[in-house]
């Protein structure tokens, strides 16, 4: 089975009847006021396992033959489809081996092992993950469950788009993230036969573009490396099944930056209380930075997955942070003697800052006699909160060293 109809998505949609959550599909009027047109969350990461590869993976397990079924199923993945086939072998009461990357979030590792697979990892990325399962497949016998260059598996994400035409007929442009390609292939398959007006939009991290560049190329095109905070989508050779699809029906894929990625993720904790991970957060991420273009139309962001591990939040949240002008770290000398610090911290506070940490340091050999360097990590409002921070402490005096900078911040004093 190498292509896939409308007929296959429906016939998946009625085998994921009662084991899928039809996902809420919100609309954000945070998110709708800052793009200038009606953004929707298509909200994906409230799936079981937390992404949409439930969807795909279940469809094709549901599918596989009595032989098939019996030899066990083995995946390769970097967490989500990896959940999706545990979940589904379990229900369907088949051993289940998945092959992860040494480097695939704790969280995801666990939450398989916790559905009852077994889990090996091999390889830095998804694509090394890959070759390994494909030698155990063929040392023990294993049926494939591909990630996403699979009819079947494209058949069951391509459900999202149904449910979306269900539930949005007006959409005027879905936005989706792109790794292999499996997801925005089915959507796409679905979306183009009933409502080609509709426009399908693809998105990958500027750091694993291989369906960008195979689609600019109009051949397929692997790249050397897949580096991404959004590990769900570090792909590094794109699907041949999905490439065609993608070429036929996708109408435009756009690439986001780390720091877009970031601050996608922080803003759906922070206006939406929805935790995202970064392949999840990477629709928004162009959508809000401008990548989709449009005003005043009905966009669906496909959020994909919230399976995020807590210390990759951690430190997102604080890249979110320093590029949004929220968190500012500077050093300055000032002079060791009583009440100096206290003058300093007292123009901080007068200004509405918080002090996050400090550390004041009087021996380091760099720092003259009678002065001590004081560091702070310092929480602002916005950029131009943090500006005005450095303009005043530089008219009191301080030779002010900006040790990380805020955004796109112009004051440099130093």
């Amino acid at each position: 089975m190498s292509s896939v109809t409308i007929n296959d998505i429906k016939q998946a949609s009625e085998a994921l009847q009662g084991i899928i959550h039809r996902t809420p599909l919100d609309l954000s009027r945070t998110f709708s006021e800052l793009a200038h047109n009606q953004v929707y969350l298509k909200m994906e990461n409230m799936q079981k396992t937390g992404s949409f590869k439930i969807r795909g993976a279940y469809n094709k397990i549901h599918n596989l033959s009595l032989i098939e079924k019996n030899r066990g199923v083995i995946a390769a993945s970097a967490g989500n489809h990896a959940q999706g086939v545990a979940y589904a072998a379990a229900r369907a009461g088949l051993r289940a081996m998945i092959v992860m990357p040494e480097v695939a979030p704790l969280s995801k590792v666990m939450a398989t092992l916790g559905y009852g697979a077994e889990v090996t990892l091999s390889g830095q990325v998804y694509d090394e993950a890959f070759r390994r399962a494909q030698e155990l497949q063929q040392e023990q016998g294993f049926t494939f469950i591909h990630a996403f260059d699979d009819a079947q598996v494209i058949a069951g994400q391509g459900t999202i788009g149904l449910e979306i035409l269900q539930e949005l007929p007006d959409v005027s442009t879905i936005v989706v993230p792109i790794g292999g390609g499996g997801l925005i292939a089915g959507i796409a398959t679905v979306v183009k036969g009933i409502a080609p007006h509709v426009r399908v939009v693809g998105v990958q991290a500027s750091g694993a573009p291989a369906m960008y560049l195979s689609k600019k190329a109009a051949h397929i095109v692997t790249t050397k490396d897949a580096v991404t905070v959004a590990d769900g989508i570090a792909v590094k050779v794109p699907g041949t099944i999905t490439y065609e699809i993608i070429r036929k029906y996708v109408d435009e894929i756009v690439t986001v930056e780390e720091e877009e990625i970031a601050g996608a993720i922080l803003m759906l904790l922070e206006r939406s209380k929805v935790s995202a991970e970064g392949a999840g957060a990477v629709s928004l991420a162009a959508i809000l930075n401008g990548k989709i273009g449009g005003r005043g139309q009905k966009l669906v962001a496909v959020v994909s997955g919230g399976n995020i591990d807590v210390n990759v939040i951690s430190r997102i949240i604080e890249r979110g942070l320093v590029k949004a002008g929220r968190r500012i770290l500077v050093a300055t000398p000032v002079t060791d003697r009583p009440g100096s610090l206290i003058k300093m911290l007292t123009i901080i506070a007068g200004l509405g800052v918080n002090v996050i940490s400090i550390s004041h340091d009087r021996i380091d050999p760099g720092v003259s006699l009678g002065q001590a360097e004081v560091v702070l990590s310092l929480e602002t409002r916005d950029i131009g909160h943090a500006e005005e921070l450095l303009r005043n402490l530089n008219r009191e005096g301080y030779a002010v060293k900006v040790l990380r900078r805020t955004g796109d911040s112009k004051v440099i004093v130093e």
